[in-house]
């Protein structure tokens, strides 16, 4: 587990549970904070459920899509009491750890992709992935045909892998037009440099080739039987 102290602290707790008589899921609760951000999640089986939304005042919740309900009583107040601790404990270890660097690591890989196949004028979701990096969370951009886009974006709060690092996607909303091209843009700490991956549309087309050789291939076997036919016919005539 990566080091979690210094200029950010994250406690992770993880287990498995069972939400019903025959299937188990395992869940996680992640609550950490820094001295920019706080975050407060449950998830399940990956996939983010529910989480602490501060500005509002209220937690979040989120269906998961194996369709089992999730109901979290109580579940904000502990959140808020937690990320209370969390920031006293926090200054504590800034002052017992203040000479200890950052521990830092670069996103170890980034994806753009539809989510569904694309159709030109049928709305979809473009989905830039990111993972592998530590501290959270990473900054998303978007941009189309080398313009700033911001209507109809989206990002998840990061999500913690094993190995202690995390992985993050933002969306974004789109109607596929031939030949536009969009970019997704991803900033870290640990990055001299962004990231960009750039996706353009185009519509798959169903391959000729085979089709035109075997139409060759048909065309050049019909002149070999008539001209095979045309000789036989001719040495049948000289006897």
């Amino acid at each position: 587990m990566k080091t979690m102290m210094m200029m950010k602290m994250m406690l992770v707790l993880s287990g498995v549970f069972c939400v019903s008589a025959d299937v188990l899921h395992e869940g996680i609760r992640v609550s950490g904070c820094s001295d920019s951000d706080e975050e407060y999640m449950f998830g399940v089986d990956g996939e983010e459920i529910w989480y602490v939304d501060l500005k509002q005042g209220k937690g979040v919740k989120h269906f998961p899509s194996f369709g089992v309900p999730v109901d979290l009583p109580g579940a904000y107040e502990v959140a808020v009491a937690d990320l209370q601790s969390c920031r006293n404990i926090l200054k504590m270890d800034r002052e017992a750890y203040k000479d200890l660097p950052l521990e830092r690591d670069p996103p170890s890989s980034h994806m753009i992709y539809p989510k569904d196949a694309v159709e030109l004028g049928e709305n979809n979701l473009l989905i830039c992935h990111v993972t592998g990096f530590f501290p959270a969370p990473v900054t998303f951009s978007w941009t189309k045909n080398q313009e700033n886009v911001t209507e109809g974006t989206s990002r998840n709060l990061p999500f913690p892998n094993k190995d202690g690092t995390y992985n993050q996607f933002s969306t974004l909303e789109f109607t596929p037009k031939l030949e536009d091209i969009y970019s997704c843009r991803v900033e870290h700490l640990a990055l001299n440099h962004p990231l960009v991956k750039f996706y353009d549309v185009k519509v798959s087309q169903p391959s000729v080739g085979p089709a035109v050789f075997c139409g060759v291939g048909l065309t050049v076997g019909l002149l070999g039987v008539a001209a095979g036919t045309f000789f036989l016919i001719k040495g049948n005539e000289c006897r």
